[in-house]
C-alpha cells in the first residue's frame, strides 16, 4: 500500500528555482529540474525497453558492481529512490523501473496487479536486462512484489531490502487501515489539488521542501491515474504473501519508520518471525519513506547490511 511518493525533491536543489514557485506554468520547470539534478547527482540516467509483450518499462540505471534493483510502491514511481540513490551508486549497479501502471511506463487496466502478478511481470523485466542474480528491495508494496519474486525465484534474488513493505496479513492495523474502514475514505489517494500536502503530510514525518507549484504538478499526475490506482490498491489490499515467504532463506534487511501512519511498524516483529535470515532497523521520528526523509542514513544502514554477508 504504497502512496505515491515522487515528492523526492530535496530543499537545496530547489531553492535557486523557488522565486518562479508562484507561476503556475513554472510548475512543471520546476519538477523537472529538480529531477534532473538529483539523478545527476545520484549518477542515474533514464532509459527505457519494451517487454516481450509490448508493454514499455521506464527505468533509472547507474553505478557498477552487482546489479540492485529496487522497486516503488503504490502510486509512486522510479524517483522515489533517486536520493538514497547517490550513496549506492558507488557500490552498486542500481536499477529502479517504473512498475506497469505507475509513471513513465504503459499503463494497462487489463492485467492482475496482484502481488504474484506483478512480481512476475518485474522478473519479466528483469530477465530483459539479462540479470541471473541480484539484490532486490523495495517500499511499501514494491516491498510485497520483492517478496513474492524472491519466493518464486529464490535462486536469482541474493538478498532482500525491504522498507516500510506491504502485504503481510498478519500484521497490525494501520492508521491507514483504520481511516479506511471507519470512513471509507483513502488518504494515499488523490482526487483534486488540494489533497496532496495532506498526503505529504500523512506518508512523511520529515518530508523534503516542496514548492506549491511542483506539489500542483504531481496531483495532477495521481488525478489523472486515480481509477487505475483504484483498482490496483482494491487487489492489493486483500492480499498478502505470508504464506509464500514463511521460511524463505533469503538474507533480508527490514527497515521501518516508527511515525510510518501507512504501515504499522509492528509488523517487524511479524516479518522477523517469517523470515528466518532477517535483520531489523527501526528509525526513529521517520515516516513511510525512510529512503526520502532520510536517505544517506537508510543507504549507509543498507551497505552495513550488505558488508556483513
Amino acid at each position: 500500500m504504497r502512496p505515491s511518493l515522487r515528492t523526492a525533491l530535496a530543499a537545496g536543489l530547489l531553492a535557486g528555482l523557488a522565486l518562479l514557485s508562484g507561476c503556475e506554468s513554472a510548475g512543471p520547470t520546476l519538477k523537472d529540474s529538480a529531477y534532473a539534478m538529483e539523478r545527476s547527482r545520484a549518477n542515474l540516467a533514464r532509459k527505457e525497453l519494451v517487454l516481450a509483450d509490448g508493454t514499455r518499462i521506464a527505468y533509472l540505471e547507474g553505478g557498477t558492481g552487482a546489479p540492485l534493483v529496487l522497486v516503488h510502491g503504490f502510486g509512486a514511481d522510479k524517483d522515489n529512490f533517486t536520493r538514497v540513490s547517490r550513496w549506492l551508486t558507488p557500490h552498486y549497479r542500481v536499477i529502479v523501473p517504473d512498475l506497469v501502471g505507475f509513471g513513465e511506463s504503459t499503463h494497462r487496466r487489463d492485467v492482475d496487479y496482484h502481488y504474484a502478478a506483478q512480481a512476475e511481470r518485474l522478473h519479466a523485466f528483469t530477465q530483459a536486462l539479462g540479470l541471473a542474480r541480484l539484490d532486490l528491495g523495495g517500499n511499501s508494496m514494491g516491498g510485497g512484489i520483492s517478496m513474492s519474486f524472491a519466493a518464486q525465484h529464490p535462486q536469482e534474488v541474493a538478498s532482500l531490502w525491504l522498507i516500510d513493505c506491504a502485504g503481510i496479513a498478519e500484521a497490525p492495523p494501520s492508521e491507514l487501515a483504520k481511516i479506511i474502514a471507519t470512513t471509507g475514505t483513502n488518504p494515499l489517494m488523490i482526487t483534486r489539488e488540494s489533497d496532496f500536502p495532506a498526503f505529504v503530510k500523512f506518508v512523511m514525518s520529515d518530508p523534503p521542501w516542496i514548492p506549491g507549484s511542483v506539489m500542483d504538478v504531481l496531483a495532477r499526475e495521481r488525478i489523472a491515474n486515480q481509477d487505475l490506482e483504484r483498482e490496483v490498491f482494491q487487489q492489493i489490499a486483500t492480499d498478502s504473501v505470508s504464506g509464500a515467504v514463511k521460511g524463505l532463506a533469503t538474507p533480508t534487511l527490514i527497515v521501518w519508520g516508527d511515525e510510518d501512519r501507512a504501515l504499522s511498524a509492528g509488523t517487524v516483529p511479524v516479518l522477523k518471525a517469517l523470515l528466518p535470515n532477517a535483520q531489523a532497523i527501526v528509525m526513529p521520528h521517520v515516516g513511510h519513506a525512510p529512503m526520502i526523509e532520510r536517505p544517506q542514513q537508510t543507504a549507509e544502514d543498507y551497505l552495513c547490511f550488505r558488508a556483513s554477508l
